[in-house]
């Protein structure tokens, strides 16, 4: 099994866990008053959140839903959403993505925690466009900006 590594993908503290079933569970913290990734969707993938200590604030479809610690969202395939904390507290959360695949996301597109100023690096316009180029490849579908 593969050793965790914990990553700052995009603003957001993201630690993978092996697991023997057919889903990638993680394991994250987003500090207060960091944005979500850009809206998208998976076209393939049933994703779930579990909020742990904080808040964090969801849209799903358009609808915006505050979700404090002990409760969860779940997300069929094709839902857009993307989530942020607007708190001044920390949001601890459990992110999981079945079937499997969506881990691989989080270690090529993160910054490994130990590496200097990872944080700020994981929100770099760089990263960003890596973000939106090659998210297709781990079916997270972000549509063209309207215009």
């Amino acid at each position: 099994m593969k050793q965790s590594i914990t990553h700052w993908v995009l603003g957001h503290k993201v630690t993978p866990y092996d697991t023997t079933g057919n889903y990638d569970l993680m394991m994250a913290e987003t500090p207060p008053h960091v944005p979500g990734p850009p809206p998208h969707s998976h076209h393939h993938m049933e994703e779930s959140f579990l909020i742990l200590e904080g808040e964090m604030e969801f849209i799903i479809n358009g609808a915006i839903r505050t979700v404090t610690a002990g409760q969860s969202v779940d997300l069929p395939p094709n839902t857009m959403h993307t989530f942020s904390n607007k708190t001044d507290k920390p949001c601890k959360w459990i992110n999981i993505h079945s079937p499997k695949g969506f881990r691989d996301f989080f270690e090529t597109l993160g910054i490994p925690e130990g590496e200097q100023d990872a944080q700020s690096r994981s929100v770099s316009q760089e990263i960003i466009q890596q973000v939106i180029q090659t998210a297709a490849d781990y079916d997270m579908h972000i549509p063209p900006p309207p215009g």
